[in-house]
C-alpha cells in the first residue's frame, strides 16, 4: 500500500512537471498573452480539468517556479542558529545563492532563466500576480520576527531588498553580461544592503 501511494504521488508530480514544461516553452516561445490553456492543455496530453487540477489559474503555470521560493525567508528565521541575528542569518542565505548562481537571486545566465525572467516581468498580469507572492512572504517573515509593527516593517525591508537585489542583478545580465562577471559586484551589493538592514534592525 505504501508502494502504490508512492508511485501515485511520483505520477502525479510527473504530470505537474510536465505541464508546467510544456506551458513555459509555450509560453517562451509565443508569449504569454497569445498562448491559450486549451493550447497548454493539447500540448501536454492532458484534458483542461486534470490541467486545472494541478494548476488553479494560467498564471500559476509560470509563477509555481517562484511559488517553491515562498516563505523561504520566513524559514530561514525559524531554522537559524539561536546565536545568529535574523539579518545574519538572511544575508547568509542570500549570499550562498548568489554562490550557486541560483535564478531566484537573478544571478543566472542560462537563456531560458533571463527569458524567463523578462517574460515575467514584462507581462501585467503575471507581474500583478507576483507581486501578491511578495506580500504572502512578507506577512510570513513579519510572523516569525515580531508580529508588530517592528516585525512588519523589517520583513518589508528585507522582501524589498531581495526584489530589488534581483531584478538589478537580472537587468545586467539581461543586458548581455555574464554571470560570473556579475558575480562580484552583486556579491558587494547584497553585502551593502543586508548591512544597512543590520544597522536598522539588530542595533549592529
Amino acid at each position: 500500500m505504501v508502494e502504490r501511494v508512492g508511485l501515485r504521488a511520483r505520477k502525479k508530480a510527473r504530470t505537474r512537471d510536465v505541464i508546467a514544461d510544456v506551458a513555459i516553452s509555450l509560453f517562451l516561445a509565443h508569449g504569454f498573452d497569445q498562448v491559450s490553456v486549451s493550447d497548454i492543455a493539447a500540448t501536454a496530453e492532458v484534458s483542461k480539468p486534470t490541467l486545472f487540477r494541478y494548476f488553479a489559474t494560467k498564471e500559476d503555470l509560470i509563477l509555481h517556479r517562484f511559488a517553491d521560493h515562498q516563505g523561504e525567508a520566513a524559514r530561514v528565521v525559524r531554522d537559524r542558529r539561536p546565536d545568529t541575528a535574523p539579518m545574519t542569518a538572511l544575508h547568509r542565505h542570500f549570499r550562498a545563492g548568489l554562490d550557486r548562481f541560483e535564478p531566484v537571486t537573478g544571478l543566472n545566465d542560462q537563456p531560458e532563466v533571463v527569458a524567463f525572467h523578462r517574460l515575467v516581468f514584462d507581462t501585467p498580469s503575471l507581474a500583478g500576480r507576483l507581486v501578491q507572492y511578495t506580500l504572502d512572504d512578507e506577512d510570513a517573515l513579519a510572523a516569525v520576527l515580531d508580529r508588530g509593527i517592528g516585525g512588519r516593517l523589517q520583513a518589508a525591508q528585507v522582501i524589498a531588498v531581495h526584489r530589488v537585489l534581483a531584478r538589478t542583478n537580472w537587468r545586467k545580465i539581461a543586458d548581455g553580461r555574464t554571470a560570473r562577471d556579475v558575480q562580484p559586484e552583486a556579491v558587494a551589493d547584497a553585502d551593502r544592503a543586508f548591512t544597512q538592514l543590520r544597522h536598522g534592525t539588530d542595533g549592529s
